[in-house]
């Protein structure tokens, strides 16, 4: 298994990839590629020759492969079952809503970028007939929203009609247009419960816990209805807990939640995408749209396409070049006879499309490589114009993908077009120097066997990975090999405690080696017990491929609360909100320390990263290409400068390594694991946005207190030194 295939790149695309001589991804391919493969849009900017071209080309060729593969097989209509349509859970609708509404993968979560116009959402399932239904509503970023419950024939302007009933964030309540002081008004952070009683036809809210009140009788003429979970906004973002989660604030007694409703009482949503399935490729309606802004630039990314797909084949993947110099009949003709992915200059892209030549209705990638390029020369227009003109979810289901590569990301142009036309972009930036975000607390707990006695006595402990299986290790012994093993005790111990001391439900933890990785695993299941509230899965490479990609898929839907994986399985990894991480085992790349860390802090939410590092040399494996093995079923516990395959692991030497990168000195916290809270000013909650971020005004005021005080205390001093001197001067005169 190539590097490339580790990151779940087909054994045909590593094979062609091999052939150029990429052995191993760049920075930019091992974040990016994962991202786009995970089906989110994707910002990136990285020098020239970086590899920037693979890391969007290489995950399109596959995903439009495997579409083409499903399509050939007449599979195209089932993937409908597979849509959050026809979800047995309580989702909000990716078909029932508006054009510029984005709804997050595990469809909990939405966000509208669009500053001047209001656009709704519906949850895919209703509620109807009788009973009491419950659900809750959490304003996630800044911006105008509007809450509620609507029936199927509402329009997704929630509260301007007379079938759908809204609570907004100024404090009105509305409904046909009819929009009435109610409540208070409510933002960011705020919790809005939704309460519908459908025994006496009422509607009210809550906010944070505070009942509100009643806010609509729902007129007789929908007693038969089906109301649904609704929300419009205006350039804001809010998430939902349906009741698959604990709620933040319960709801009164007798009310359910609706995803706890009796089948009988619930209705599937009439709106769904099974209409636009089609099972045939068009031939001129490629599935990629790559522009770039030179001739030059398009030829270079074409060529790449057409090394990269080399080896892929039943079907085949066919894509076209269209830039000016070249006749347009050419082009015209090729598109007639089918393409797949269309690689080209603005120009002669819009010239085709005008002229209906080039169809985007079945565009799943919409790709703008230098784009601080295109908008210098005036595409913006452009750009917008065709954005629109892209069906926003394809006729297979899936949603348009956007990936956007800058050589200055952090332009103010291709800042605002990113937020105009993007939904949940992860930003992989490289080009500048490595630096911790400040949303990321970071941390050092220091593991000294010397100083902390508790392994003599441990009745159970984690499995060790063998190195010292021969070295007589036991308490009262220190040998450098015994602290070594005491070291690898002490570290699951401290793993178990970082999780308890901070309650974390959530957390990705990197061990050194898929066998550290297997062996912490093998311990969170033995403490934990029948409802095991250390529930984890394991990401490395020697995991089958479908395993993997189960295991992430149960952590990202919180099926389990831990993600225990190795460097190489976690590059490029994108998970929304996750606010812990624990680097058992600091790594020897300093930038993996960033790349690692930066798994948390992400879209402006805080996180918390533990680094667990050893104040004594620690022994580990290290197969190297000596091993014959490389590692399976090696037990070779000799140096490698003896012919083995262990070496001693100097984690002090790499912290110091890490900091002067950084150049930061990271704070270390005592074996308590206890977090100085006024690091961030006590408002934090991981993977939550700060709150009241800013200057921390307060904290630095109760800091210099005391100095202060003793300040004010030496002038009273110097003052009645002056005064006794002048009046003794005085009285002398």
């Amino acid at each position: 298994m190539t590097a490339f295939e580790e990151m779940g790149v087909l054994p045909e695309i590593g094979k062609a990839v091999e052939e150029m001589d990429w052995m191993l991804p760049t920075d930019v391919q091992a974040e990016a590629i994962p991202l786009v493969l995970g089906g989110g849009d994707v910002l990136m900017a990285a020098e020239t020759g970086s590899g920037k071209t693979g890391a969007f080309c290489l995950p399109i060729i596959q995903i439009v492969w495997e579409t083409l593969k499903d399509l050939e097989a007449g599979k195209g209509s089932s993937t409908v079952a597979s849509v959050p349509a026809s979800s047995p859970n309580w989702l909000l609708s990716v078909w029932d809503r508006g054009p510029a509404m984005a709804v997050t993968p595990d469809g909990l979560r939405c966000q509208s970028r669009e500053q001047k116009e209001w656009h709704g959402c519906r949850a895919n399932k209703g509620v109807f007939g009788s009973g009491k239904y419950f659900y809750e509503a959490t304003v996630t970023d800044e911006g105008l929203c509007r809450v509620g419950w609507s029936t199927q024939q509402a329009s997704l302007d929630l509260g301007t009609d007379k079938f759908g009933f809204g609570f907004g964030g100024t404090g009105k309540k509305s409904n046909a247009k009819q929009f009435d002081n109610y409540g208070e008004a409510f933002g960011m952070h705020d919790v809005i419960g939704c309460l519908l009683d459908l025994d006496n036809m009422q509607i009210k809210f809550s906010k944070n816990g505070k009942d509100l009140g009643l806010a609509f009788t729902i007129p007789a003429a929908l007693r038969d209805s089906v109301f649904f979970p609704a929300v419009v906004l205006k350039n804001a973002e809010i998430s939902f807990n349906f009741g698959a989660q604990p709620f933040k604030h319960p709801p009164p007694s007798g009310f359910v939640a609706v995803c706890q409703a009796s089948k009988s009482n619930v209705k599937n949503s009439e709106v769904t995408g099974a209409a636009a399935v089609v099972t045939k490729k068009v031939n001129n309606a490629p599935q990629a749209i790559i522009i770039e802004p030179s001739r030059e630039l398009a030829e270079q990314t074409f060529n790449q396409i057409t090394k990269f797909k080399k080896y892929l084949e039943n079907p085949k993947i066919r894509e076209l070049l269209v830039v000016g110099g070249v006749s347009i009949k050419d082009q015209i003709s090729s598109l007639s006879a089918g393409v797949d992915i269309v690689v080209g200059t603005p120009g002669r892209m819009e010239d085709l499309i005008s002229g209906g030549q080039l169809s985007l209705t079945q565009c799943r990638f919409f790709v703008l490589d230098e784009a601080d390029g295109l908008l210098k020369q005036g595409y913006t227009e452009l750009i917008d114009r065709l954005h629109r003109q892209i069906p926003k979810i394809t006729s297979d289901g899936k949603r348009l993908q956007m990936i956007v590569c800058s050589a200055t990301l952090h332009a103010f142009e291709v800042k605002k077009m990113a937020e105009r036309l993007m939904h949940f972009p992860t930003w992989v930036d490289l080009k500048g120097e490595d630096a911790v975000p400040e949303t990321v607390h970071h941390v050092v707990v220091m593991v000294d066997p010397q100083k902390d006695n508790s392994w003599h006595n441990l009745r159970r402990h984690i499995t060790t990975d063998g190195v010292h299986h021969s070295d007589n290790c036991r308490p009262g012994n220190n040998t450098a090999e015994t602290l070594s093993e005491a070291v690898k005790l002490l570290k699951g111990e401290y793993c178990v405690k970082a999780i308890d001391r901070h309650k974390m439900d959530r957390a990705i933890i990197f061990c050194r080696t898929k066998l550290d990785c297997d062996n912490l695993e093998k311990y969170f299941k033995q403490i934990g017990g029948a409802n095991n509230p250390y529930s984890c899965v394991c990401l490395h490479g020697d995991r089958k491929p479908p395993e993997r990609k189960a295991n992430l898929e149960k952590f990202k839907k919180q099926e389990v609360k831990f993600l225990i994986c190795t460097d190489v399985a976690a590059r490029g990894l994108d998970i929304s909100g996750l606010p812990f991480m624990i680097n058992v085992t600091l790594p020897d790349e300093k930038s993996n320390y960033v790349h690692r860390i930066g798994r948390v802090g992400r879209a402006e939410r805080m996180g918390l990263a533990i680094s667990l590092v050893s104040a004594v040399p620690e022994k580990v494996w290290f197969h190297g290409e000596w091993c014959s093995s490389r590692g399976r079923n090696c037990w070779n516990t000799r140096l490698t400068d003896q012919g083995g395959c262990c070496i001693w692991y100097n984690e002090m030497q790499y912290l110091a390594d890490i900091e002067d990168h950084l150049n930061v000195t990271i704070q270390q916290v005592g074996a308590d694991i206890n977090i100085p809270m006024n690091e961030f000013d006590g408002k934090v909650t991981y993977g939550e946005k700060k709150k009241n971020a800013g200057t921390g005004y307060e904290s630095h005021v109760s800091q210099m207190a005391p100095t202060v005080l003793e300040l004010a205390q030496l002038e009273r001093e110097a003052q009645i030194m002056y005064l006794n001197r002048h009046f003794n001067k005085a009285r002398s005169a």
